[in-house]
């Protein structure tokens, strides 16, 4: 699964032709969620507090970039990389 985005630990990683909706994976010390894209809320699963606020900022500040990279995993395109919460 490619990794479109790491900061403070969490990864961030999109799947090519992944079912709707528009979401990504945000994964921090054992835990695993599916975020929409759309509104930066996990549709599945669990991240701790701290980290989710930081993921939901994230996604909402990065939102077209991860919309962009969404239509490119459904057509098999390249994943660009998005710059982290952390500015790295």
């Amino acid at each position: 699964m490619p990794i479109i985005s790491y900061f403070f630990g969490i990864v961030i990683t999109m799947r090519h032709r992944d079912h709707p909706p528009a979401h990504f994976h945000a994964e921090y010390q054992g835990f695993e969620a599916f975020v929409n894209i759309e509104n930066g809320e996990i549709m599945e699963g669990k991240l701790p507090r701290p980290a989710a606020r930081i993921v939901k900022e994230w996604a909402v500040q990065h939102q077209k970039e991860l919309l962009d990279n969404w239509v490119n995993a459904q057509n098999l395109m390249p994943l660009e990389m998005i710059k982290g919460a952390d500015n790295d």
